[in-house]
């Protein structure tokens, strides 16, 4: 009897008996260098997102102006076309976005300084206000009675605001890390031309030079765009919000609309806590609570609709972002370095996806479909 191609016979059996391939019967085997291997990158980036937030004071800073100064070289590029030296215009720049900053800042800031100053008159009118839900309240600790549940709203208080100082102090960077951030964006956006030639040309091979510089040539490019079409897309969100509070008698509309750009550049979390601040001030500044949730009503379905439709169609075009995937560098960057670093989850999951399409192109051995 012949045996079939890719069978081979037994030693011991009569002749002609097949021995069914070996291959696909034998199991996977994880060697120990495999093992060692993946420990050791565990452990490598433990490492380094605890030297990340350790040392947060310098690295954010010199992060967060890398990421903007990349975001920002296509405007010095531009610049320079019109035979402005690109020292120079790196200065005109940063003087044109801090000055466009300083704007939002004076915008949100009045209002919020107005409202802190009224914090117990506010608080009281919100009590007031919320005495509607007495009714509610009494049938659900009457219903807790009747089960044996401990009473949880028999001593519920509004919240103090003891938290406010803390939490604008880890918001707010000191001077010597605004410092650091400014004179790093300065630099950097006057010498990227020249570091990213250093770049290129620190490898030896002609193939990882040009595979370096469509790296850089593509982070330019999408971060530039990100960044200006999201701001273009939060500077819409911030109008349409201005004009809802104003139309529904919201007070400080352009404020509210400021606050409400700002925060669009953080996701998921920008949204929330703009809704929850309507909330607040339309229930504070309304003859009823259904006319001061008429506001937050509308933004959420702004916030919808841009969030959903808007920003998906625009951004999604150039590069598109697993939703799951924004939500952990998102959870990640804001647990490691707070506002700041959810600002800067969207961009760095951009340039990791960037670096991760060149070193792992998608003609690249991939594994078998199901």
């Amino acid at each position: 009897m012949r045996a079939f191609p890719g069978e081979r016979m037994l030693g011991n059996a009569p002749e002609g008996t097949p021995l069914p391939d070996s291959k696909a019967e034998t199991p996977p085997v994880i060697s120990r260098a495999e093992v060692v291997a993946f420990a050791l990158v565990a452990l490598l980036v433990i490492v380094v997102a605890a030297v990340l937030y350790l040392a947060r004071a310098v690295f954010l800073p010199i992060t967060m102006a890398f990421i903007v100064g990349t975001m920002l070289s296509p405007a010095a590029s531009l610049l320079e076309r019109y035979r402005i030296p690109r020292a120079l215009g790196a200065v005109l720049i940063v003087i044109a976005v801090g000055a466009a900053v300083s704007f939002m800042v004076g915008l949100i800031a009045s209002p919020v300084m107005e409202w802190s100053s009224r914090l117990p008159e506010l608080g009281a009118i919100l009590k007031e206000k919320l005495h509607v839900f007495d009714r509610p309240l009494a049938l659900w600790q009457e219903l807790q009675s009747m089960v044996g549940a401990p009473d949880t709203l028999a001593n519920l208080q509004l919240p103090k605001f003891e938290w406010v100082q803390p939490t604008l102090e880890f918001v707010s960077p000191t001077f010597a890390e605004f410092l650091l951030f400014i004179a790093t964006l300065i630099l950097f956006i006057a010498s990227w031309k020249d570091l990213r030639r250093a770049l290129v040309m620190t490898f030896s091979d002609r193939a990882a030079r040009l595979r370096t510089l469509r790296i850089l040539n593509e982070l330019e490019a999408h971060l530039g765009n990100y960044l200006l079409t999201v701001t273009m897309i939060n500077a819409g969100v911030g109008i349409v919000t201005g004009a809802i509070c104003a139309a529904t008698g919201t007070p400080n509309a352009a404020g509210l609309g400021a606050l409400a750009a700002t925060l669009n550049f953080i996701p998921i979390i920008g949204p929330v806590a703009m809704f929850v601040v309507l909330v607040a001030v339309g229930i504070v500044s309304s003859p009823t609570i259904g006319a001061g949730l008429i506001a937050p009503a509308c933004f959420a379905v702004v916030t919808f609709m841009e969030g959903h439709f808007v920003t998906p169609t625009i951004v999604g075009r150039r590069l598109s972002l697993n939703a799951l995937a924004v939500f952990l560098a998102l959870a990640f960057w804001t647990w490691l370095w707070g506002p700041m670093g959810a600002f800067l989850s969207s961009p760095l999951l951009i340039v990791a996806l960037i670096v991760k399409e060149h070193l792992m192109p998608v003609n690249s051995p991939q594994l078998p479909e199901d």
